[in-house]
């Protein structure tokens, strides 16, 4: 489905330049944000991002990690 909208000038300069140095279409650009949109309004955000980090292995304990991180002793 096609539609359209007004966006400022600036944020098309700034979509065409995001877009090249993507590699990807403007339209894909539009088509990301809004599912990306989506997932942020709908709480699937949360959901998809449980677990990213299980394969890390260079972070073993999460919480010695964020001492760490923090450079607080453990």
């Amino acid at each position: 489905m096609r539609f359209l909208a007004d966006i400022p000038d600036s944020d098309v300069e700034w979509l065409d330049a995001l877009a090249a140095g993507q590699g990807v279409s403007r339209a894909e650009l539009v088509r990301r944000a809004v599912a990306s949109y989506r997932a942020d309004a709908s709480g699937d955000a949360i959901d998809n991002a449980f677990g990213i980090w299980r394969d890390r292995a260079d972070i073993g304990d999460g919480l010695k990690y964020q001492r760490r991180l923090r450079g607080k002793r453990e």
